[in-house]
């Protein structure tokens, strides 16, 4: 089975939005959220699936990392997702894009890397996604959540943070350090 569509989120190259089928049956519902096909040129192979759980109000992010693909399945929940690419070089570098997820709609998000990602829990949030890196910690990178630079329009206020996330650096620290 093929995804029913894929559309690029905010003009960002290699951010899709990949809307899925569900068959509904007297029992519930079945669908499938991920297939190596799908994303053969990003995911050689499905290498770690990990399973998050954040509360309303929480905020995960921004975190990016340097050769690590993302693909998010909201299993779930509501959560208001946001991408930016700090990709340099690229057409669309400091683009930002915000959309709602939620486990009631079929769909998942595909990140490429050095494109930072996070989201904010609307409701009790359960989110699972699958990496084509193993983690162990020298990949992963942030960029501070609420950076004017990118302006990301987090729909809560007062969101809950990691003492990790709540002192990322700021845009302009990261791409002065990459020169």
């Amino acid at each position: 089975m093929e995804p029913v569509s894929r559309e690029t989120v905010g003009g960002i190259t290699g951010v899709e939005l990949v809307r899925l089928s569900r068959w509904p049956d007297e029992r519930g519902w079945f669908r499938e959220v991920f297939r190596t096909e799908w994303v053969a040129e990003q995911f050689d192979r499905q290498v770690q699936l990990n399973l998050s759980f954040t509360r309303t109000g929480g905020l995960r992010g921004l975190h990016f990392h340097r050769k690590q693909w993302d693909w998010w399945i909201p299993v779930h929940g509501r959560i208001v997702a946001a991408v930016a690419d700090l990709r340099p070089g690229s057409a669309t570098f400091l683009g930002k894009a915000e959309l709602e997820l939620n486990s009631e709609e079929p769909a998942c998000l595909l990140i490429p890397p050095l494109v930072a990602h996070g989201f904010q829990a609307l409701s009790d949030a359960k989110l699972l996604y699958a990496v084509n890196r193993f983690y162990d910690g020298t990949d992963e990178q942030g960029v501070a959540w609420d950076d004017p630079t990118l302006a990301v329009r987090w729909p809560l206020s007062d969101p809950i943070l990691s003492d990790r996330d709540r002192n990322n650096p700021r845009v302009s620290e990261i791409v002065s350090e990459a020169r």
